[in-house]
């Protein structure tokens, strides 16, 4: 029988033959689908997908990643804001402003210079917004102890000349009228402020550019109902915080004798600061100085960098022979001791 041929039986028994088709053909595997109830069903042609790698033992079997997920990176602390008005709309409204920002939090409120105090000194801000007219304490009065805490940004509808100027002198680090600045340019001063730079609205610029031009701050007297009538009697901690400035507390002492002085002609006598040779500069950082403002203070309001001020500073400590800005501040206002073997 032929190659080709292969029998196979028929309906009788017979076998019957069969030819092989005339051409090659290759062999594809068949997988073998199961028919009902078990039984084997038809063939069909199945391509089988390749298998997926076996990971390494070494990452921890079958199911765990080769390459450990990376851990989160921290985000940036959030900056921290006390609000401080005694109007209860203006601080919801702030609240809800400045924690809007995803790196601005309220952190406390309060309704009067006082509590603005305990709340500063509870929470440690990043900066205080201040407020200048409340009951009890008012912003003027709680403003030089708040600044020995935290920055602080006056927030405010006073707009009289020399409330600006008062607020500047105690050591205030910004100046904002309220109707006089946007939300976006709010949210700017608050980061500033935390940064130290100072920011003004126009009313607050107007009063700084009428003392440059000047060349000297107006006469001192009683500030509008009675603001600052309370520096004497604003909160003091049974644990004072540490002042940024040595000379924060005997500046208390000589800030109300010199006002009394410009107002009443004064028991206190003029100094003779004509001996001591500053340039015009010099006596306007000088004065600054004496006012109690910081050197970043001194800048802003002079419109000069930091190192300017130290250098003015330095040469100023020279000339009026003074280690420390209180003894300086003495000279300057002639309430030091007579030392008769230094001159001057």
């Amino acid at each position: 029988m032929p190659d080709d041929v292969f029998p196979a039986p028929n309906r009788n028994g017979a076998a019957a033959h069969h030819h092989a088709p005339p051409y090659a053909s290759s062999h594809i595997p068949l997988a073998q689908a199961p028919g009902p109830a078990g039984h084997p069903g038809h063939q069909h042609s199945a391509i089988q997908p390749p298998a997926a790698p076996t990971p390494y033992p070494a990452f921890g079997g079958p199911t765990a990643s080769p390459f450990p997920p990376a851990s989160p990176v921290p985000g940036p602390a959030r900056l921290r804001v006390v609000v401080a008005d005694d109007n209860p709309v203006v601080r919801a409204g702030l609240g809800v402003l400045l924690s809007g920002r995803a790196d601005i939090q309220v952190v406390a409120e309060a309704a009067d210079g006082r509590e603005a105090y305990e709340k500063t000194l509870e929470h440690r801000p990043d900066v205080v917004l201040l407020d200048v007219r409340m009951p009890g304490v008012d912003g003027i009065s709680a403003l030089p102890h708040l600044v020995g805490i935290a920055p602080v940004l006056m927030l405010t509808y006073s707009r009289e000349s020399e409330i600006v100027h008062e607020a500047l002198r105690l050591g205030a680090g910004g100046y904002l009228v309220h109707g006089e600045f946007t939300a976006d340019q709010l949210v700017r001063a608050v980061r500033d402020t935390k940064d130290g730079r100072a920011n003004f609205t126009a009313t607050a610029a107007d009063a700084l550019l009428a003392h440059m031009r000047l060349g000297s701050a107006p006469p001192r007297g009683p500030l509008p109902e009675g603001l600052g009538s309370a520096l004497t009697t604003a909160p003091v901690p049974v644990h004072p915080a540490p002042r940024p400035l040595e000379t924060s507390e005997s500046l208390s002492q000589l800030q109300p004798s010199v006002g009394q002085s410009s107002v009443s002609g004064g028991s206190v006598p003029t100094p003779n600061r004509q001996q001591y040779k500053l340039s015009s500069r010099e006596v306007e950082v000088m004065d600054l100085i004496a006012s109690g403002m910081s050197n970043q203070q001194i800048a802003a309001t002079c419109f000069i960098s930091e190192k300017t001020v130290k250098n003015h500073i330095n040469r100023i400590f020279t000339k009026l022979h003074s280690a420390t800005r209180s003894e300086a501040i003495a000279h300057w206002l002639g309430t030091a001791p007579r030392n008769p073997g230094r001159q001057p």
